[in-house]
């Protein structure tokens, strides 16, 4: 007892608190140190020298755990070179120079090509693609990156290009069943065998247009766009007959709405636009697995504007190449629960890809 030093008896006492200090171990580099011997031989006269042991061949001298760490901090977090050279020597203790870190991601883009491929391999043979794009700066010249996804892959690409034929060279010929994109022309222009118009996007314009005045057309489809989301949303937990129901009534209310007329400019654009995609607009209520929005893809994207916005663009094809690879890597794992570190790590160290889709 802390009072009066009596013994007290274990079965008398009980736990009364509970709580974790936690700390960071000191993180120190692993250095290996190869020393390779070579001779004449006595016999035969033939020089020799010895074998390297397997995975500590000649080259960077900086392992795999190394380059997974710098690869997640550049393309994950934004981190510049300066900067990431000047962590890597605080925090990590290991001196790496900006040259060194530029040397190390060109060996890292040769690693990513196999399961990038596998990735292409998949968006060649889906049933359902959603894509978009945005702006890129590549050595001070515009490009596009664009992302083709579903619910289990995504491949990023970066072209000087947003005409159609970045997406003939992606499909290589493959037609997909659905595709799912806003109204830009190349991406009406998909080889898809049918298409959903992104509604997110015709809420934003529907808006607009009250925006401006119009009070008779686009009040009306944009409360037909969100009553329809809004089933898609909750149709798992609806019986077959009552989606049946909402669903003779939506598309009867869209073929009312397209028979109004309009007067206000915006409203009538509206009215014209909707006239030659009324099929493309719910699409996705005849079929549960295709979104109604193109939400994923513009999600896909998020991290490059903001990266874009961080650096300014790309120095060098190369560097372009290898951001887009590893978004790619980063959000097909993502799909499948691994983490972007985990991903790149897995990636740089282990021979196939097929933990990417397990």
């Amino acid at each position: 007892c802390p009072h009066c030093d009596s013994e007290v008896n274990p079965e008398n006492q009980k736990l009364t608190g509970i709580y974790e200090r936690i700390e960071l171990p000191i993180v120190k580099p692993i250095v290996t140190r190869v020393e390779r011997y070579g001779g004449k031989c006595e016999c035969c006269q033939q020089k020799y020298e010895a074998s390297v042991p397997v995975g500590l061949e000649a080259g960077s001298p900086f392992g795999n755990s190394v380059a997974s760490m710098v690869s997640y901090l550049r393309y994950s977090h934004g981190i510049s070179y300066k900067r990431l050279s000047q962590l890597m020597g605080e925090v990590y203790g290991l001196k790496i120079s900006e040259g060194g870190i530029a040397n190390l991601l060109k060996e890292v883009k040769k690693k990513l090509e196999a399961p990038v491929e596998k990735i292409m391999e998949y968006i060649r043979s889906a049933r359902l693609l959603g894509s978009d794009e945005t702006s890129a700066r590549v050595e001070g010249v515009n490009h596009w990156e664009w992302v083709f996804q579903n619910e289990q892959v995504c491949l990023h690409v970066i072209r000087p290009s947003r005409g159609q034929k970045v997406i003939e060279e992606v499909m290589a010929g493959h037609s997909p069943e659905i595709w799912v994109s806003d109204l830009y022309s190349s991406q009406k222009a998909n080889p898809a065998q049918d298409w959903q118009v992104c509604l997110a996007h015709q809420l934003r314009d529907c808006q607009y247009a009250m925006d401006a005045g119009d009070d008779l057309f686009a009040p009306r489809m944009k409360r037909l766009f969100l009553n329809v989301i809004a089933l898609h949303r909750r149709r798992e937990r609806l019986a077959a007959s009552t989606i049946e129901q909402y669903l003779s009534r939506f598309r009867s209310t869209l073929k009312t709405l397209l028979k109004l007329t309009p007067t206000h400019p915006e409203g009538l654009n509206l009215l014209k636009r909707y006239q030659k995609i009324a099929p493309n607009l719910l699409l996705f209520l005849e079929d549960e697995t295709i979104p109604p929005t193109n939400n994923a893809s513009e999600q896909a994207l998020r991290w490059s504007v903001i990266f874009r916005k961080i650096t300014n663009g790309f120095r060098s094809e190369w560097g372009a190449d290898l951001f887009a690879m590893i978004r790619s890597l980063v959000n097909t794992a993502r799909r499948q629960g691994i983490s972007a570190f985990k991903a790149i790590s897995l990636a740089l160290t282990t021979p196939n890809s097929d933990w990417l889709f397990s």
